[in-house]
């Protein structure tokens, strides 16, 4: 609690800082502030102030010998256009503070009439997404991850579907956000840890599965005993899971984040950094933790046939890796084209829709034999 405290009156400082000295700064609850900006002329003045401030408050914070990094999105409504009363216009600078938090961190968004639909069918997404864990409308999908030597199946990734019972199956980029927003990725994400644990324990001994941590996991203490307990009582050995993280988990309380990730390993489980490349820090992050494997984004993929600095990019991530002995995952492989390139470049083991979209662990085990004979063809 102390702690907390601390950062936002560090985070209320830099507020103070960014705004002109006729301008007002208050919090309003949480960690949530309103800034009163006046004598604007133009919107762009707005989009210019709150820039400023997303790059103030975006730097680092060193609080009791942590390095805490932060993020913050903002909605901005502008008077009398967008209200012309007080409640009006904070209840019209939340709406778009609402739908900036869901475009990611970093981001500013002005109030737009139409937003008030938006936010009742991303509110109406909220209800449903509740309901949806009591009423069993998700479900595991595996997606399988191949060695780029032997063309076996070295594991599979577990991806979160949801079916819904009226819109059918929802993607994953339109409910994940709502969950995130709202804490339910917590117990979703503790969901899919203990059920992709007992679906992999049936699998052949050789094969892991790879499940996605999302920051908000790290922020409890229930990860270190959620994992321990999904391994026990699964039969899963240590060592056949694989959990991925982003950069954005390690973004915020560094320290604390590097302290679970080696409690993590001490249990025997593998850590992967995924989306690698994408971020600004990733390289940092491989010198202050030994991964046992980075995902390479797909980013790089779709053009690494037709764009050189792509290639280029992709080979000077496998030699650092194979350095520091990481294995390397390339993401979004669709052609045998794009396999072979990143075969010849050193990547260990690929993934994507030339080998399998992902699929219901009912359908793991035909896979298996399916691509096993494939496998012993093709030698």
């Amino acid at each position: 609690m102390g702690a907390d405290h601390e950062l936002l009156k560090a985070v209320a400082t830099r507020l103070v800082q960014a705004m002109p000295a006729s301008d007002f700064v208050a919090r309003i609850g949480g960690d949530e502030f309103a800034l009163v900006q006046t004598d604007v002329e133009e919107p762009e003045q707005c989009s210019q102030l709150a820039s400023r401030i997303i790059e103030l408050v975006g730097r680092p914070y060193d609080l009791d010998g942590r390095h805490i990094n932060i993020g913050t999105s903002i909605g901005i409504a502008i008077a009398p256009s967008d209200g012309t009363n007080p409640d009006q216009i904070l209840k019209a600078a939340d709406m778009a503070l609402y739908l900036a938090k869901g475009d990611g961190r970093g981001t500013h968004r002005f109030f737009e009439r139409e937003m008030d639909k938006r936010l009742q069918a991303r509110r109406s997404l909220e209800l449903d997404l509740r309901k949806a864990m009591s009423n069993g409308e998700f479900e595991v999908h595996y997606q399988p991850i191949v060695d780029t030597q032997s063309g076996k199946v070295s594991s599979f990734e577990a991806l979160l579907r949801w079916n819904h019972p009226e819109r059918g199956q929802i993607s994953p980029a339109q409910f994940i956000p709502v969950a995130e927003e709202t804490g339910l990725i917590v117990p979703l994400g503790e969901w899919v840890l203990r059920t992709a644990c007992i679906h992999a324990a049936k699998w052949p001994k050789e094969i892991s599965v790879a499940v996605n941590l999302s920051a908000m996991q790290f922020k409890g203490k229930n990860l270190i005993p959620l994992t321990l307990n999904a391994l026990a009582t699964s039969g899963l050995a240590p060592a056949r899971l694989d959990l991925e993280i982003t950069e954005s988990v390690l973004l915020q309380d560094e320290a604390n984040t590097t302290s679970t990730l080696h409690q993590l390993r001490d249990i025997g489980v593998q850590i992967s950094m995924d989306d690698f490349g994408t971020g600004y820090s990733s390289l940092a992050y491989l010198r202050n933790f030994p991964f046992d494997k980075i995902k390479i984004d797909r980013s790089f993929v779709r053009d690494m046939l037709v764009r050189k600095d792509c290639q280029a990019i992709i080979r000077a991530v496998v030699g650092l890796a194979r350095s520091l002995r990481i294995k390397t995952v390339i993401e979004g492989i669709e052609t045998k084209e794009q396999f072979e390139t990143a075969k010849a470049e050193g990547c260990t083991e690929a993934q994507g829709f030339l080998f399998a979209k992902a699929m219901p662990e009912r359908e793991v085990a035909d896979f298996l034999t399916r691509h096993a004979s494939a496998a012993a063809v093709a030698a």
